[in-house]
């Protein structure tokens, strides 16, 4: 697939690469290549940029670590990224800014009410990707836990490292509560959508290089 991204600014604010309608993007203050989507959150004037970078080879059915990247417009109190494609019984990687910089949380919910602490998986925010200005934020986390994982009982759920995966992605226009505190409380969103992630492309053979280098 390829989408455009709509708002030409955010690649010079942001100091972004200028192929930003490209299904793979090269980040270069990360050094990561990501297969990317821009979902639009208003009727053609504002996107969230998802970008993910998995490792090259990963092997399908079992787990991997993964590298998450979120651009969002300043507006957008918090972002989301629901691995399993839907609120419930998936991890849930939530960012937001926090002064230059940016938070990130990771939890799960059982049932349509807050999320809490997702104790099976971990994040880490790699800072040479995680950045905020006047009109656009950024996240760059790395998830150990985000790739398989249980959804109800004793199922389990492996995203394909060579094909599509159903993702889903809420925002907040309001912030946390407690911008510095990964706990925070958080409001309910404002917005939800579902989007088809192509892994194939999202591949980085020097992955655990790029990530000791970001961290």
């Amino acid at each position: 697939m390829r989408l455009s991204f709509g708002l030409a600014c955010v690649a010079t604010l942001l100091g972004l690469a200028s192929e930003t309608n490209a299904d793979v993007y090269r980040d270069p203050d990360t050094g990561f290549s990501f297969s990317q989507y821009n979902a639009p959150i208003t009727t053609g004037t504002s996107y969230i940029t998802f970008r993910v970078a998995i490792p090259s080879p990963a092997t399908s059915g079992q787990p991997y670590d993964v590298v998450l990247q979120v651009v969002a417009p300043i507006s957008a109190g918090w972002v989301g990224v629901a691995w399993g494609g839907s609120m419930t019984n998936n991890p849930l990687l939530i960012g937001w800014a926090n002064g230059a910089s940016s938070m990130t949380s990771i939890r799960r919910a059982t049932s349509h009410t807050a999320p809490t602490a997702y104790t099976a998986g971990s994040l880490q925010l790699l800072k040479k990707g995680s950045k905020s200005n006047g009109t656009h934020w950024q996240f760059t986390a790395k998830c150990t836990g985000c790739t398989q994982f249980t959804t109800t009982g004793t199922t389990t759920k492996s995203l394909n490292p060579a094909g599509s995966n159903r993702l889903a992605f809420a925002y907040a226009r309001t912030k946390p509560s407690q911008p510095s505190s990964e706990s925070s409380p958080l409001n309910v969103h404002d917005l939800f959508n579902y989007w088809e992630h192509d892994f194939s492309s999202a591949g980085n053979a020097a992955f655990q290089d790029l990530v000791d280098r970001n961290l």
